[in-house]
């Protein structure tokens, strides 16, 4: 039973296996600056819903992705995240202007 009291000391913070993921935890750490772009940018100011829209836009569809390909539960908890930021970040971008607001006329 000395081994259920030794340390997980193979993985890494986000892979849980003990196996890299690079191109999970590269699409996580996109899908989070992407929400928290789009959250702040959101709630800051509404001049700047195009960044709001557009990023939050590309941050669910980065999650989306991410959360289709992830392996481990700590992957999926950051997309959750990410993903959760994005959409309320998109949906007051898409409030005060949308995608293309003021651009066309």
């Amino acid at each position: 039973m000395a081994q259920a009291l030794r340390p997980n000391t193979a993985g890494g913070l986000l892979s849980t296996d003990g196996k890299p993921h690079p191109l999970q935890d590269s699409l996580l750490v996109v899908t989070l600056v992407l929400g928290l772009t789009s959250f702040i940018t959101a709630l800051t100011a509404d001049s700047l819903h195009l960044l709001s829209s557009w990023a939050g836009l590309v941050g669910i569809l980065t999650g989306a992705y991410g959360q289709w390909i992830s392996e481990t539960t700590r992957e999926r908890f950051g997309l959750v995240v990410g993903l959760g930021a994005s959409g309320v970040g998109f949906f007051l971008g898409m409030a005060n202007g949308g995608l293309f607001g003021g651009l066309v006329s």
